[in-house]
């Protein structure tokens, strides 16, 4: 690969289309052009969470016109492209394949090569997308709505997981817990807002995992809680969980964010000392919890550690992060983009298996 390149990236992974465009200049971080996203949360809101083929379609009407808008900002043509990134998984089939089918026709019809990239290697790279890229090494803290995990991470592709969760992800108990409590989807960010005027001592709920002798989470036995509190409150209240008062389920949300961020925080604590590291990266959509950013900066201010995140725009899926990490992917020289126009998706793809199965 040449030392200057640009990179489409297209993430379709679930319920966000999102198209961006990066340019390499060397061995310098790339820069982001143009992105742009289409969030389908409300087309998804009537059912309660994500229809795998609702989502699919959408992704067929958005990405071309969003390839354009993105082509149109950057004052780029697709004759300046020079490889079409897309997510390969994990995610909803369908959904993927739509990202996959566009980026192999766009590159077979341009005659550049292709790369299908990670979706958590983006996420894992996105905070390089900032204004405060982070260096290597260090830990990550990498929290969405299906993974929970620490990493130690050396390099581009150079990952070894610490911890991962063994049930529930933190985002999935963010929403899970929001459901219970009759609030809207997405029910993380819900439950967050609604948290900021609750007491998080309010309620004594469970920290799973947290006393343990590893780095592993779980956080469905707190989602068990959550509903046995709220079903308590209600039969005590004589109401149904989402008829109780404002400050009573304000007070349950606030209690909720509390073990999650507690469990979050004193666990990423745990791995900067077991590594040594003075770096820590927090990316995946649960990052844009404010909560969680003001503990863990309070925290690390005390011991010296530098965190980073993604822009809060980038912190949900996007088509940014997909370009990010097929640039720095091609930049170190530990993949080459290809001409072989398959539709390999992988739905199921473990993030720690990235380099025998790329």
């Amino acid at each position: 690969m040449v030392k200057n390149f640009c990179v489409l990236g297209i993430e379709s992974s679930c319920d966000e289309t999102g198209v961006a465009l990066v340019q390499v200049s060397g061995q310098g971080v790339p820069t982001l052009l143009a992105h742009a996203l289409h969030s389908q949360i409300e087309m998804h809101q009537a059912y309660g969470g994500v229809v795998p083929e609702l989502a699919s379609r959408d992704h067929i009407r958005r990405v071309l016109p969003l390839t354009q808008q993105v082509l149109a900002e950057s004052s780029r043509t697709l004759k300046d492209l020079d490889v079409v990134a897309f997510t390969r998984g994990p995610g909803l089939a369908g959904a993927l394949l739509v990202g996959s089918g566009v980026a192999c026709a766009l590159g077979a019809s341009l005659q550049k090569p292709v790369l299908g990239v990670h979706h958590l290697e983006g996420h894992l790279l996105s905070p390089f997308l900032s204004a405060d890229p982070p260096k290597f090494p260090f830990v990550a803290l990498l929290v969405s709505g299906g993974h929970t995990q620490l990493m130690r991470v050396d390099g581009v592709g150079r990952y070894q997981i610490l911890g991962e969760t063994i049930d529930d992800a933190a985002g999935e108990a963010f929403d899970k817990s929001a459901k219970l409590l009759g609030l809207g989807y997405p029910g993380g960010p819900a439950l967050a807002r609604l948290a900021e005027a609750g007491n998080p001592l309010a309620y004594k709920l469970p920290r799973p995992l947290l006393q343990s002798d590893n780095l592993d989470f779980s956080f469905a036995g707190l989602k068990t809680a959550v509903m046995m509190q709220a079903k308590k409150l209600g039969l005590a209240q004589g109401c149904a969980v989402e008829a109780l008062p404002d400050d009573v389920l304000a007070d349950l949300a606030a209690s909720t964010q509390a073990a999650i961020v507690e469990v979050l925080v004193k666990k990423s604590l745990v791995a900067l000392q077991e590594t040594q590291l003075k770096r820590l990266v927090v990316a995946g959509g649960v990052g844009a919890n404010a909560s969680l950013r003001t503990q863990l900066n309070a925290e690390s201010a005390k011991r010296g550690v530098r965190v980073h995140y993604p822009e809060l725009l980038l912190c949900t899926d996007n088509g940014a992060m997909i370009a990010m990490a097929a640039a720095m992917r091609l930049q170190s020289g530990i993949q080459a983009a290809s001409k072989a126009y398959a539709f390999d998706v992988r739905p199921r793809w473990p993030l720690d298996l990235i380099q025998v199965t790329a």
